[in-house]
């Protein structure tokens, strides 16, 4: 009863003092402490003090690294291939095997090689006994043209014999001391020694002309004997053919010759990979050579040596993008273009300690940087000449 007697300024105190017990109740705002404040401006301060460093070490140094991570180990491995066809006979080394040059690789059987090398001895031996029989007839012949020329003399002598005896003999008979009969007989003798004297020169005319024939016979089985020479050489040279030495120092791969297989020649029988000659074949963006010159220097990380860098400069540059060297080119030309950033090989020469270089095979995923901040001064000089000559030619 005594509630519903309440007056309402007792009401109105009551509800003041509802609210002000919810305004006690609720959470107080607070603002940063000085300490946290204090945190937060030493974060922004050195965060700005890092990216300062980085952006002046960036302009400085950092903008002339070029980097790239598609680059591989690379050799000049050399093929093994058989000069000469035929059966395997022997095979000297195993698969990974290192090898000296000059070492015995494989043999390839010698006796089709030996036949024809045989066979070119005795095709030089009849071309020389050919040459021995013509100058023996050479000889013969010379003993033939002295009894010609024997023979012509004493024709001569008794052509003139003759020809005096007739011209004796024609007073005689014309002053009736000799019968011009007996003339008559002294001049056909003349005539017919003057006859034998002409058929013995022709005759060795033609004894000194068969000279030149026999000595033609003789330069033509020296020149027989002289090709069989060759084709024996050429023979000897498939004999030693036969067996493939190692050609460098390096190891045995992809080894595919076994014995008794038939290799023709050419076909590849295994590859000698010179680990001792490795280099980096690293394929940057067009856009990143405007700077780099042969001799830069450059940093190698290899995938498989994790926490390694080895040493490097750039050796040489393609003479062509990899996508010329390629077995289907592009032709732009033929059809809808789309402009790629093109990739350049460049060759990095590697600068290792042996240990390292036994780690190594070709084929290897590698990153190269190289610093090219030696040229940084290049473009602006080019650009300059290039300037003054367009200036020139207006």
């Amino acid at each position: 009863m005594a509630e519903q007697g309440a007056s309402p300024h007792d009401t109105a105190d009551n509800g003041a003092t509802d609210a002000q017990r919810d305004d006690a109740g609720a959470t107080p705002r607070r603002g940063l402490s000085g300490r946290a404040k204090a945190v937060l401006i030493v974060v922004a301060l050195v965060v700005v003090v890092v990216g300062a460093i980085w952006y002046a070490r960036y302009k400085a140094h950092g903008q002339y690294l070029q980097d790239t991570n598609d680059a591989t180990v690379r050799a000049d491995m050399v093929t093994v291939a058989p000069r000469v066809a035929g059966y395997v006979a022997d095979v000297f080394v195993t698969d990974n095997q290192d090898v000296r040059a000059g070492q015995p690789l494989v043999r390839i059987d010698p006796r089709n090689a030996q036949a024809q090398a045989a066979q070119a001895g005795a095709q030089i031996a009849v071309a020389n006994a050919q040459a021995d029989s013509a100058r023996a007839q050479v000889r013969e012949q010379y003993a033939a043209i002295e009894q010609a020329r024997a023979q012509l003399a004493s024709a001569r002598d008794k052509a003139a014999h003759d020809a005096a005896e007739v011209a004796r003999y024609r007073p005689l008979a014309a002053s009736g001391a000799e019968t011009r009969q007996q003339l008559a007989q002294l001049q056909l003798a003349a005539e017919q020694s003057a006859q034998a004297v002409r058929a013995q020169a022709a005759a060795l005319t033609m004894q000194e002309r068969r000279v030149a024939a026999f000595e033609t016979q003789v330069r033509q089985g020296l020149a027989q004997a002289q090709a069989a020479r060759a084709q024996q050489s050429a023979a000897n040279v498939d004999v030693g053919a036969t067996l493939i030495r190692a050609a460098i120092d390096g190891r045995v791969g992809d080894k595919t010759v076994q014995i008794g297989q038939y290799a023709g020649t050419g076909t590849r029988l295994m590859s000698l990979v010179p680990l001792d000659k490795l280099y980096v074949t690293a394929n940057f963006k067009e856009t990143q050579l405007a700077l780099m010159r042969p001799g830069q220097p450059a940093e190698i990380k290899v995938d498989a040596l994790d926490g390694i860098v080895l040493k490097g400069r750039v050796a040489s540059f393609s003479p062509g993008t990899g996508a010329q060297f390629s077995l289907l080119p592009p032709q732009n030309a033929t059809g809808n273009f789309t402009k790629i950033t093109q990739r350049v090989p460049v060759r990095i020469a590697l600068e290792a300690t042996p240990e390292v270089r036994r780690l190594l095979v070709p084929g290897l995923s590698v990153e190269v940087t190289v610093d090219t901040i030696s040229a940084k001064d290049d473009i602006e000089r080019l650009r300059d000449r290039q300037q003054q000559a367009n200036k020139r030619e207006r």
